[in-house]
């Protein structure tokens, strides 16, 4: 997608130094800054910290980290301890591990004096399947708009309600909830989309500078706020992304997910997912059950980043002294809320047959 004009992946990669290059996203949306990631321990921190964020985007992160680690070291045990280095970053996006697993097997039957090569083709490899992924999602999801937009008076704009941020800047370009709705404005549709803040870290705030810069109307809403606008029939649709889902369905996503979901099953209002293939775990069936929850520090919600009076990104505590913060970052939705989920694939029911419908070699392999 464009930044004042100029084209931008979330990541890329600088051949001339033999780095990779990210958007710092803790300074969106009020600063738009680039780092470059030269040691392993960047590539930790930088997934840990959030400079990257969203599931698919932190897979390819961890794929440029294992091409990185070959480089320095091609051995077995370098192998296995980068990968256990970068596993342990971040415990709830199954797309960390599933991106590890795909460079280790790949790169396991490769001698040694090649590995550095392929590992960073692979890398290549897995940042271009994500972009390629995200806009077939956009043209499925691209669909159900177009259907709903039909039945509206002309003129009258398809609202969309989105939680988080599963933005281009989640994944390597174009982003999975919001393709869609990318796809949709350019092909003339019109839209409205009411951008959930997200709390603690304010994730929405990253979809609405998305939205602005690509000129889609919206508007930035408190999460509370989501409920009392389906009831009052403001909501044609939610679409969301999602970290983790099972094989039967269930979606795990940014804290607060859930209670949408609620509130749309409530008020009738459908409930889309998209969803890359990638970030299907077919190891689970019960997501409540069985997805870890990272549990984030608690500064995250006893304090807000933000502009100042003076024009300067700063911190500031919003709890009493003293008080304790809790901070789950994310929660888990039944497979039974979901009106859908949007694929590369196609759109298919949230149910172990709709999947392995549309993905019947993962589901073989995982039964």
């Amino acid at each position: 997608m464009k930044v004042n004009g100029k084209h931008y992946r979330s990541l890329w990669w600088v051949e001339s130094r033999g780095e990779l290059e990210i958007i710092d996203q803790r300074w969106l949306p009020h600063d738009f800054r680039i780092e470059a990631l030269t040691t392993m321990q960047d590539y930790a921190d930088a997934i840990v910290e959030m400079r990257v964020r969203g599931a698919p985007l932190i897979g390819a992160t961890a794929a440029y980290g294992m091409a990185l680690a070959m480089a320095q070291d091609p051995s077995d045990a370098n192998m296995d301890k980068s990968w256990d280095f970068l596993d342990r970053t971040r415990p709830t996006a199954i797309n960390l591990r599933w991106a590890l697993n795909r460079c280790r097997e790949a790169l396991r039957p490769v001698a040694e004096g090649n590995r550095a090569d392929v590992a960073l083709k692979l890398a290549h490899e897995i940042a271009d399947e994500d972009v390629d992924i995200c806009h077939s999602i956009g043209q499925h999801g691209l669909a159900l708009i177009r259907e709903i937009a039909a039945k509206k008076p002309v003129g009258e704009p398809v609202r969309i309600l989105t939680h988080c941020n599963a933005g281009w800047l989640a994944t390597v370009d174009w982003g999975t909830a919001t393709s869609p709705m990318y796809q949709a404005f350019d092909a003339g549709i019109p839209l409205h989309v009411w951008v959930d803040e997200t709390r603690p870290r304010n994730q929405g705030a990253l979809t609405s500078w998305e939205l602005g810069s690509h000129g889609i109307p919206h508007k930035y809403i408190v999460d509370n706020a989501g409920g009392h606008l389906m009831q009052h029939g403001l909501v044609d649709l939610v679409i969301v992304g999602t970290d983790r889902t099972t094989r039967r369905g269930d979606v795990c996503n940014k804290i607060g997910t859930y209670l949408k979901a609620l509130a749309a099953h409530d008020n009738g209002v459908p409930f889309y997912v998209a969803l890359p293939s990638p970030t299907i775990d077919w190891t689970v069936d019960d997501g409540v059950a069985e997805i870890p929850i990272e549990e984030r520090d608690a500064f995250e919600v006893t304090h807000v980043q933000g502009l100042n009076a003076d024009g300067k990104i700063s911190t500031v505590q919003v709890s009493p002294n003293g008080t304790q913060g809790g901070n789950p970052a994310f929660d888990v939705t039944p497979n039974r809320l979901v009106t859908g989920l949007i694929t590369e694939r196609g759109v298919c029911a949230a149910t172990p047959e709709g999947l392995a419908a549309l993905f019947p070699e993962m589901a073989k392999v995982s039964g």
